[in-house]
């Protein structure tokens, strides 16, 4: 497994009661904006206040962004701002895991994030936040010309005589 582009580890005896604020610099932004798929992240910053729960760590609080999107309709690109609210759950990796086992998970275990150790590593969460904050189909502000250029209606039609449709009335 590769190196995530944005790490910042935090060890459980260093959480204290003051946020900590996370900035990835040009080089890791340009490798999230890889990963991502999208022209870039201009800037990025996350300040979360992180609370010790015995041994899992709640880590809420802010994560803003200004990326360059493409345009689902036209390919051009447009900045977006992201502004997004974080809410993350770190627990210890669960040890004993027996093959064919059938494990039950609740609604909440699906928000956890494992570590092992003494460590968990909160720069990664956030880019992941950040992914999943992007959306995929943003539409920038030349997509209805676009569609108008290249006849792109609102709805799709589908089903098995569909494509003959649309070539009879090419015609």
């Amino acid at each position: 497994m590769s190196a995530p582009e944005f790490s910042h580890v935090i060890d459980l005896r260093q959480i204290t009661d003051q946020p900590v604020v996370l900035e990835p610099d040009e080089a890791a932004r340009r490798r999230l904006a890889g990963r991502f798929g999208i022209p870039a992240i201009n800037a990025m910053r996350a300040e979360l206040l992180l609370c010790l729960e015995g041994t899992a760590v709640e880590a809420k609080g802010r994560l803003t962004a200004k990326i360059i999107q493409s345009c689902a309709i036209s390919g051009d690109d447009f900045p977006v701002s992201i502004d997004e609210l974080v809410a993350l759950r770190f627990v210890p990796a669960r040890q004993t895991l027996v093959p064919d086992e059938e494990l039950e998970i609740s609604a909440d275990d699906c928000d956890e994030i494992e570590y092992e150790g003494s460590a968990f590593d909160l720069g990664e969460a956030v880019a992941q936040s950040l992914a999943l904050a992007i959306d995929p189909f943003a539409e920038g502000p030349n997509a209805d010309k676009a569609r108008k250029e290249h006849q792109l209606g609102g709805e799709v039609a589908s089903g098995p005589f569909a494509a003959l449709a649309a070539l009879k009335s090419k015609d």
